[in-house]
């Protein structure tokens, strides 16, 4: 209870800080609407007691006071729900909804994007924000209809005791409904399966891609049938439903109409005998329809409010995640301007979460500063785990890393990644600009042309910028109205982004041509070894090269052998191969393969 009351509290300010004006005014309105409701039954009861006893001047007055009371509780009402539905809705989107992602965004590895639970959480809060708002916003009329009913149960209780029961079965219709609601969401849960597969099959029979395969093997017709088959007994078996929570609603308002009509009963039957006014007869008219809308509102909003753990519980175990992981592996200390030792892999091991078996087990070995280093290996050696540990992606689960005898670790992240250049596997797809796509890889200089042309002449992409409708300017991505380009394009923007940088410590190029040709690859290769020198001298930057392409790695200054997360095998391309261990079993069987296909390893 205390972290929802903690919670709430937080929401508030949160709407209070981001819409004032929206703010107090929905508690205006809330308010409003509690207090009118009472004066508006009170005054019409003075209105018919004046007009009773003959005090004409009096009942106008009161008459007009009702009107004006009758119809601001009308205007409150509709007005509270689309207001307080607005403040959540701004407030949420332009607040809250950017507090969620930048609370994510400050985790600084890569490790809770990989948790099934953490991206279980995301999924459910990530289109919450206005929904969070507004189970606030709930609260608070929920509060306000409890409070409506006290003041009802108080006028009707100085008319007669017995209409109190009147409360009760103003229940009667609320526990109906929500027994209907129940059957409901029953129905929902019992037809989601096939509701899922009706879906399937319409974005099957809607989509391009397997459109074409449909039509080419005149299945079209069958998948649109199915669909529509699944859809006819999901609607059928949420209709049955529909029909029971109908009955279950009757019953509720007959029950509470004749409850209703036995109040008015008692109180024709108190006034003929002269211990009530037609005033009291008028008042328990409007005080009890006014109950039973008091008394659905209020259980409405508290159902929604204390059913809100599905949205709040993965928010609050998001918010409480990132409290204790937010900068918890990141260090204090500068990152060297230049590396003058390089860095050394001490027993370094890494474990994946929920996995049995360490991804990297006990890696040891020093890479000398301006070095270019190949790591080589089957998939699944552990290749890309080690390039995410140098780039504080993730923390060494046992072992450490030492940059120029200072531990990894205790750099402070921003400032290593930003003397870190790299080309990852799985690299990003930016549907933005084509300069905008590339400068992203240093965002100092994002807009400046001459860094973009000159990381565009190291990917080679020259000849892509041309062909492209309005060059440099050219919006990426069809769904935005742009252009789509191949996955080898793509990669070729990833390389020039990694480009971006000119001084960095730290150079990845982690399987950075497996979507291009050969020609294109030892085009590419031999840019980037240049520059890999031209690094080494300047920084004392290491290069990395990842790569499945024995042909790519064989000038490298240390080739690093990976199996299954063991370190087996380290050396020259010469050094390993009079080894004659691991690594020249490998290059042997894909120089075979090669040749086979008419290509020559180098």
């Amino acid at each position: 209870m205390r972290r929802y009351l903690a919670l709430w509290l937080e929401l508030f300010l949160v709407s209070w800080r981001g819409a004032r004006g929206l703010t107090a005014g929905s508690l205006l309105v809330v308010a409003g609407t509690t207090v009118m409701t009472a004066a508006a039954a009170l005054t019409l009861r003075a209105t018919v007691d004046a007009a009773a006893a003959g005090y004409l001047q009096a009942a106008v007055i009161g008459s007009v006071g009702a009107a004006l009371a009758y119809g601001l509780t009308m205007v409150l009402q509709d007005v509270a729900g689309t207001l307080t539905n607005t403040t959540a809705d701004q407030v949420g989107r332009l607040h809250l909804h950017p507090r969620i992602h930048e609370d994510i965004a400050t985790i600084e590895g890569l490790d809770h994007l990989e948790r099934s639970d953490f991206l279980d959480r995301v999924t459910v809060v990530r289109g919450a924000s206005g929904k969070l708002l507004g189970l606030f916003w709930k609260a608070i009329m929920a509060a306000g209809g409890i409070l409506r009913i006290v003041i009802v149960m108080l006028i009707l209780g100085v008319l007669s005791p017995l209409l109190l029961l009147l409360i009760v079965f103003a229940a009667v219709p609320v526990w109906c409904n929500q027994r209907g609601q129940h059957l409901l969401k029953r129905a929902d849960i019992a037809t989601a399966e096939i509701d899922r597969l009706q879906q399937h099959l319409f974005d099957l029979a809607t989509n391009a891609a397997s459109n074409k395969e449909l039509r080419v093997s005149g299945a079209a017709e069958t998948v649109v049938r199915r669909q529509s088959a699944a859809w006819d007994q999901m609607m059928r078996e949420r209709q049955r439903a529909q029909w029971a929570a109908s009955a279950w609603k009757l019953v509720g308002s007959i029950a509470f109409a004749a409850a209703f009509i036995a109040g008015l009963a008692l109180m024709v039957q108190r006034a003929g005998q002269g211990q009530g006014t037609a005033g009291d007869l008028v008042l328990v008219i409007v005080t009890a329809a006014s109950l039973r809308q008091a008394m659905q509102a209020a259980v409405s909003n508290t159902a929604d409010t204390t059913g809100a753990a599905r949205v709040v519980e993965p928010y609050l175990w998001l918010r409480e995640y990132v409290a204790a992981h937010k900068h918890a592996d990141s260090g204090t200390l500068p990152t060297p301007d230049r590396l003058t030792e390089g860095i050394l892999l001490d027993k370094v091991s890494y474990a994946y979460s929920g996995t049995g078996h360490p991804a990297l087990d006990e890696v040891s070995v020093r890479i000398p500063a301006g070095s270019v280093v190949a790591i080589v290996g089957e998939y699944g050696s552990g290749k890309t785990t080690l390039v995410k540990l140098l780039g504080k992606f993730y923390p060494v689960s046992s072992g450490r890393i030492l940059v120029d005898g200072t531990e990894l670790s205790s750099l402070e992240t921003a400032g290593w990644r930003a003397r870190l250049s790299a080309a990852f596997q799985d690299f990003g797809r930016f549907r933005t600009t084509f300069a905008e796509t590339i400068g992203l890889g240093d965002l100092a200089h994002l807009n400046d042309p001459q860094r973009i042309e000159e990381a565009i002449g190291y990917a080679d992409a020259g000849e892509l910028v041309r062909r492209l409708p309005d060059g440099l300017g050219t919006q990426l991505g069809r769904e935005l109205g742009g252009v789509d380009l191949s996955e080898g394009q793509w990669q070729r923007t990833a390389l020039a982004r990694a480009s971006m940088r000119r001084n960095p410590l730290l150079f990845v190029l982690d399987e950075p041509t497996a979507s291009l040709d050969a020609p294109s690859e030892q085009s590419i290769f031999e840019r980037y070894m240049e520059r890999a020198r031209d690094l080494a001298a300047r920084t004392g930057a290491i290069t990395i090269i990842v790569s499945h392409r024995f042909s790519t790695v064989t000038g490298a200054d240390m080739i690093l052998v990976l199996d299954k997360g063991r370190l087996i095998e380290h050396g020259t391309h010469a050094e390993l191969m009079r080894l004659d261990g691991r690594y020249a079993d490998l290059y042997g069987i894909q120089a075979t393969a090669y040749s086979a296909n008419g290509h020559k390893p180098s």
